[in-house]
């Protein structure tokens, strides 16, 4: 059996960007679904001390943040579904949503809607070496906040140079008093604030022009070690580790999109409604083509895609009428 349910926007994913586009669709009144494969708040829940969003005085939890925004969109009549999009399919003047069945009933889940807004934002890339695999949750960790606890008082090391690494190095400082961030760059490519901060902290150690070239293990089965190559003269070297967080930049979650444009790092392009390629399909946040990727871009962008949504649908409706 197939049963079909019909809305006038449903966003895929529910991150800062899937939950701004879902407050200001609602706002327009429109029927808005948001479905949400884990938990809602995307990379924001991961940020320890949200303190540079607009119009907040005092640093917030990330996953009070994504609390709030939640509740902010369902206070105007947005819907939430915890499920799994398994494709996106052009029907009529709208397309097909189908999703995973939750409640084994034997039915092939299909929602119908007349725009979707695409905000599956990206996941953590892997370093891809020997040990990363092996070693995960047993030291290797991509989320500071959920796992650096764990670690208080023991040797930390944190992979990468973005504004990610050096906030969770920073975070993870105020657990150990032994931190050391190896990037690969002869400097850091995060915002100048954000790196200052890593550079003055007693507790971080800067190890540049470096690349892990592997995570080894103890005999209790955990990380023990890292073996680290410097990449201007070649040198390998060796550094006792307990725990070991990546945080070298995203890969977009483009797998339901095949059909619209993406640049060369798979990024789906857009316009600077958020509209991509294929009319009535937007996108927004992470998985956007930008330059700068922050809660408070991923936020305008779900804005944006949900006002140009709005236009949109408006426009069906009449050209319907005539």
């Amino acid at each position: 059996m197939e049963s079909k349910t019909a809305y006038d926007v449903i966003i895929i994913g529910g991150g800062a960007a899937g939950m701004s586009a879902a407050q200001y669709a609602a706002r327009s009144s429109l029927r808005v679904l948001v479905i949400e494969e884990k938990a809602e708040g995307g990379q924001a829940v991961l940020i320890d001390k949200l303190e540079n969003y607009p119009g907040i005085g005092e640093p917030v939890n990330g996953f009070d943040f994504a609390v709030t925004m939640k509740k902010q969109a369902e206070n105007f009549g947005a819907e939430f579904l915890r499920t799994k999009v398994t494709g996106i399919d052009k029907s009529g003047k709208g397309y097909e949503i189908s999703i995973e069945d939750n409640d084994s009933s034997g039915e092939t889940k299909k929602l119908y809607s007349l725009v979707v807004i695409v905000a599956t934002g990206a996941e953590h890339r892997k370093l891809g070496i020997p040990g990363e695999k092996e070693y995960y949750g047993k030291g290797v960790s991509y989320c500071a906040t959920c796992d650096g606890p764990f670690f208080r008082n023991k040797k930390i090391a944190v992979i990468g140079g973005g504004d990610a690494a050096c906030d969770e190095a920073s975070f993870l400082s105020r657990l150990t008093d032994n931190v050391t961030i190896i990037h690969r760059k002869p400097g850091f490519r995060a915002q100048k604030a954000v790196a200052d901060k890593v550079l003055s902290n007693p507790k971080i150690r800067v190890i540049f022009n470096t690349v892990v070239t592997e995570i080894k293990g103890g005999e209790n089965g955990a990380v023990s070690s890292l073996a680290l190559r410097n990449i201007q003269n070649g040198e390998g070297s060796e550094i006792p580790c307990d725990a070991v967080f990546i945080f070298i930049g995203m890969t977009p979650r483009t797998e339901l999109t095949a059909t619209v444009k993406m640049d060369s790092n798979g990024y789906i392009i857009t316009d600077e409604n958020m509209a991509t390629s294929v009319p009535g399909i937007y996108a927004a946040g992470d998985i956007r083509a930008k330059p700068f990727r922050q809660v408070v871009t991923a936020a305008s962008d779900g804005a944006i895609a949900a006002h140009s949504a709005a236009e949109y649908i408006s426009n069906l409706n009449a050209s319907t009428e005539k």
